[in-house]
C-alpha cells in the first residue's frame, strides 16, 4: 500500500489517506481480505498522529472499505457490488459536471453532447 500526503493540498490528512486507500480498492491494487498497516505502524510510516490514522481506518470501515477484527488488525472488506456501483456513480457525476462546465464554456448545446456521446459509443 502507498501513500502520499499532500501538505500544500489543503485537504485534511485523514482524507488523503481514505481517499487514496479508496482508490487502492476500487482499482484492486488492495485484495479482497488483505492486510493493512496498523494503525500505529501507518502513523509512523506517514510521521503523522495516530488519531489521524484511526480517523481515516475508522471512516473507510463505517463506509464498508475496510473491516476491523480486534487484536489482528484491519483488512480489505470484500467488495459489494452496490458500494462499488455508489462509488462509480460519484465519479461519473463528478465528470459530468466538468462535462458540464466545460460544455457551457464552449457554448454547445445539450443536443451536441449528446450527439458525441452516440458518436463514443458506436467507436
Amino acid at each position: 500500500m502507498y501513500i502520499l500526503i499532500d501538505n500544500k493540498s489543503g485537504a485534511p490528512i485523514y482524507d488523503q489517506i481514505v481517499t487514496q486507500i479508496k482508490k487502492q480498492i476500487l482499482d484492486g491494487s488492495l485484495a479482497e481480505d488483505e492486510a493493512l498497516p496498523s494503525i500505529r505502524s501507518l502513523a509512523k510510516d506517514l510521521r503523522i498522529s495516530v488519531i489521524t490514522t484511526k480517523r481515516a481506518y475508522e471512516e473507510l470501515e463505517q463506509e464498508g472499505f475496510i473491516y476491523t477484527m480486534p487484536g489482528k488488525g484491519s483488512y480489505v472488506a470484500p467488495r459489494d457490488p452496490q458500494l462499488m456501483r455508489e462509488e462509480n456513480l460519484k465519479k461519473i457525476e463528478e465528470h459530468l459536471r466538468q462535462v458540464h462546465r466545460l460544455a457551457a464554456l464552449s457554448g454547445l448545446t445539450m443536443e451536441d453532447l449528446q450527439e458525441m456521446l452516440v458518436l463514443m459509443k458506436e467507436d
